[in-house]
């Protein structure tokens, strides 16, 4: 049984990432922070279409936890899947901050460093051993890495170094036929950074290739295929899913 772990896995890409698994057969561990509500109401949409999932707490960015978090992890594995190995892991929780640069305080600037770099270079190494060989690693990253924004330049900067990161992972973990890639979504509807309003999504819409901003399913899809066996000779990319935004 393949089984995946998913961080921020009740809402926006992360859900859709879980239930497209699901679909295909994966089993699943979905994060949440602050909403168990709306984890525990997406496992039950999975199990109500014939999946399998477990929605568990996760801070990413207290690194703390995450030695007990691996045995819950573990524990999780062992009695609903009989199982005692993952098969994939998505580094994807995360949230957005809209300031200038003159007025980002240390204490958000920190807050998005724990969230998008620190806690995915940690959680990735407290989770390797449960990692089976030739599992698959896939980082959320961002296309404003490609095209700077004003107003988001901490969490660019930190998904720039979350680029980075993935092809070190792609480097040292090849031993063991592990692969990691990153998927860089462009303009999204999802609740990042407060959502859309028309105004701002018929903007977005403008700067993009193909007339819209995307949907949660268009990068999820991307996800899914690098977790599986069809993505099986991608290694250490990055892959914008934006409809070329600004292009």
């Amino acid at each position: 049984m393949s089984v995946i772990v998913i961080t921020g896995g009740s809402r926006g890409i992360g859900a859709s990432t879980a239930q497209l698994c699901a679909r295909q057969g994966h089993g699943v561990i979905l994060t949440y922070n602050h909403n168990p509500e709306a984890a525990q109401a997406l496992v039950q949409r999975i199990e109500s279409a014939g999946g399998k999932a477990v929605a568990l707490a996760l801070d990413v960015a207290n690194v703390s936890t995450f030695a007990a978090f691996r045995e819950t992890v573990l524990l999780t594995l062992q009695a609903t899947w009989g199982v005692q190995k993952l098969n994939g892991l998505v580094n994807n929780a995360g949230y957005g901050l809209f300031n200038p640069l003159e007025s980002v305080s240390e204490a958000q600037f920190d807050g998005l460093f724990n969230v998008h770099l620190k806690g995915p270079f940690f959680l990735t190494q407290s989770l390797l051993p449960l990692l089976e060989d030739h599992a698959s690693i896939v980082n959320l990253t961002s296309a404003t890495t490609r095209v700077a924004t004003a107003g988001v330049a901490p969490y660019a900067a930190f998904k720039g170094g979350l680029d980075v990161l993935t092809r070190y992972m792609a480097k040292e973990f090849g031993e063991r036929r592990i692969r990691a890639n990153a998927v860089s979504p462009g303009a999204i509807r999802t609740e990042l950074g407060g959502g859309l309003n028309d105004e701002f999504e018929a903007q977005l819409a403008g700067q993009t290739a193909l007339g819209r901003v995307g949907e949660p399913k268009d990068v999820a899809r991307v996800i899914a295929m690098l977790l599986s066996t069809e993505g099986r000779w991608i290694n250490a990319q990055t892959i914008e899913v934006a409809g070329g935004y600004i292009i």
